[in-house]
């Protein structure tokens, strides 16, 4: 019993939260899109793009901060052709996300070949934001729960941080009324003068900017190196972590915290 309860410390649950960063973000990012009507398959391909440049971005610059930030643009850039397929061209849903899906890793290679000479993966970065430790004070002496929650990483603490911007901006915000209007009953929001289409394409840009920055998290934090295949399916997992977390980023994040080692 001893060694049962010794497996369950903190080292586990701080790298429970570690390992779950990526699939929070795409999963709160996929409940917006989600709740407002658009099902964003292609949380996988955005991703990678994200994963690239974050890591070609802190290539050239040395800026791992530089990457972070372009990683993000990239994610909500291409989620922007997902946007336009479904609503300006009204494609369905799912082929829209699984074309972007197979076209993500054939740009991830061909960049790899035009930027680095070569297939695989990048060259590594001479800085990753793993390399930056956040303690917040005093909070991270809290026993057990300082090391698990107030000792990590700094995307992972943005992950904190936006989980409640996008539960406070679903639930407590016009706009958030709007983007769940969106996907329940558009007929009736276009009845108050909103545009409809503006609504959704804002919501899947949002969750393009989520998983771009999940992306970068893989590449320039996690690791120091972009290599095709990186994301290992997380984006899909974010998926069924969104759903089982019942569209919502609280659940959705809670969600993920099982699925953490899938």
């Amino acid at each position: 019993m001893q060694t049962f309860f010794s497996i369950f410390n903190q080292d586990l649950f701080a790298a429970m939260i570690r390992l779950a960063t990526p699939i929070i973000l795409a999963s709160v990012g996929a409940v917006i899109c989600e709740r407002a009507g658009i099902v964003n398959i292609a949380m996988e391909g955005i991703m990678i793009i994200g994963a690239f440049f974050a890591s070609y971005l802190a290539f050239i610059t040395g800026n791992p901060w530089i990457g972070m930030i372009f990683g993000i643009i990239a994610g909500g850039l291409f989620s922007l052709l997902h946007a336009f397929f479904t609503i300006t061209l009204h494609l369905d849903h799912v082929v829209s996300g699984a074309v972007l899906n197979i076209l993500s890793f054939g740009l991830a290679r061909y960049f790899l070949v035009l930027t680095f000479g070569h297939p695989g993966q990048s060259d590594p970065i001479k800085y990753s934001l793993g390399q930056i430790k956040i303690h917040i004070p005093l909070l991270s002496n809290i026993p057990f729960f300082g090391k698990v929650f107030f000792d990590h990483t700094p995307i992972i603490f943005f992950t904190f941080i936006i989980v409640f911007v996008l539960w406070f901006l679903l639930y407590k915000t016009k706009l958030g009324l709007h983007i769940r209007a969106a996907g329940e009953h558009a007929l009736a929001l276009e009845t108050l003068g909103v545009s409809v289409i503006k609504i959704k394409y804002i919501a899947v840009i949002i969750s393009g900017l989520t998983a771009g920055l999940a992306g970068a998290y893989l590449s320039i934090e996690n690791s120091t190196v972009f290599s095709e295949g990186m994301t290992s399916g997380r984006g899909f997992i974010a998926l069924a972590a969104m759903i089982s977390g019942g569209w919502n980023p609280l659940g959705a994040t809670l969600a993920s915290l099982f699925f953490w080692s899938c």
